[in-house]
C-alpha cells in the first residue's frame, strides 16, 4: 500500500468510527507511529481530518473529500479497465451500473456506444450518460447517500427487481465497502447480480490487496473480471474454478 492509498484508507476508517488513535492506526496499517503522525499531519493540513491529541477526528467535509480522493486514485488504470470493458458491451445492450468511482469511469467509456438502456443507482453515472440522446437512462428510487450520490435501500432493491438486463456492471471501492462495510449496498449489489444475464466486475489491482474484498468469496458470481494486473494465485484459482473470464487492461 503506497502512502496515498494508506492516507485515503485512514480517512475512510476515521469516517466510519468518528475518531482513530495513532496506536490503532499504527497496528492497523503495520507502520511506525512516526509514519502515521506524518499522514495525519498532512491530511489535517489539507482539510481531510481534524488532528487531535493522540489521533484524528472528523471535519464536516470529510465524507465528500474522501470521495474526491477515491476518484483520482489509480485513475489511469481505471480508465484502461473501463475502455477494455466497453469493448465487450455491444450497442443496443441493456445494463445495470452500480455505485462506485470505477463505474463512473465505465460510464464515460460507454459514451461512444449507441442505443444503450442503462438502469443505475448512481446519480453520477446518470449525469454522465444523460448527454447521449439515443441512450435510455433509468434511475432507481431510494435513499441518496450524500457522500457519493449512490442510491440504496429497500425501494432500490424493489425497483431493480423489476428488470432483467444483459449486463450487470459492478465495482469494489478502495475500502471494500461494496462487499463488507455497507449492508444496504451489498443487498443492492446482489439484486443487480441476480437480475443480470452476465455480471462484469471492474477492479484495479489495489482492490485485491485488501482482505475484506477477498473474504466475501463472491467472485464465483461473476462472468468476467476486468482489472489492470494479474491477480494473486489464490484469486486466479477461484476464477479458474468458476470459469470467470479475466481481462487485463
Amino acid at each position: 500500500m503506497n502512502p496515498q492509498q494508506r492516507q485515503e484508507s485512514i480517512v475512510e476508517l476515521v469516517r466510519r468510527q468518528g475518531y482513530a488513535s495513532i496506536e490503532q492506526l499504527t497496528a492497523h496499517f503495520a507502520v511506525t507511529p512516526q509514519t502515521i503522525r506524518r499522514d495525519l499531519n498532512r491530511l489535517s493540513s489539507e482539510g481531510h481530518l481534524r488532528r487531535v491529541h493522540g489521533g484524528a477526528g472528523l471535519e464536516s467535509s470529510t465524507v465528500n473529500t474522501a470521495y474526491a480522493m477515491r476518484k483520482t486514485l489509480n485513475l489511469e488504470a481505471k480508465q484502461r479497465i473501463a475502455a477494455e470493458l466497453a469493448r465487450h458491451v455491444p450497442d443496443h445492450a441493456s445494463l445495470f451500473i452500480n455505485i462506485g468511482t470505477s463505474n463512473e469511469i465505465v460510464a464515460e467509456a460507454l459514451l461512444d456506444h449507441h442505443g444503450l438502456e442503462v438502469i443505475t443507482n448512481n446519480l453520477n453515472v446518470a449525469a454522465i450518460l444523460q448527454r447521449k440522446e439515443d441512450f435510455n437512462v433509468i434511475v432507481a428510487g431510494g435513499q441518496v447517500r450524500p457522500r457519493d450520490g449512490g442510491i440504496i435501500g429497500e425501494a432500490t432493491i424493489d425497483f431493480i427487481n423489476q428488470f432483467r438486463v444483459d449486463f450487470g456492471i459492478s465495482g469494489i471501492d478502495e475500502d471494500g465497502s461494496l462487499l463488507e462495510f455497507d449492508y444496504q449496498e451489498v443487498r443492492v449489489a446482489q439484486a443487480i447480480i441476480h437480475n443480470s444475464r452476465q455480471v462484469y466486475l471492474v477492479a484495479d489491482h489495489s482492490k485485491f490487496q485488501r482482505n475484506p474484498v477477498v473474504r466475501q468469496g463472491n467472485l464465483a458470481q461473476l462472468d468476467a473480471l476486468f482489472t489492470d494486473r494479474r491477480p494473486s494465485e489464490g484469486i486466479m484459482r477461484i476464477l479458474d474454478q468458476h470459469d470467470v473470464a479475466l481481462h487485463i487492461a
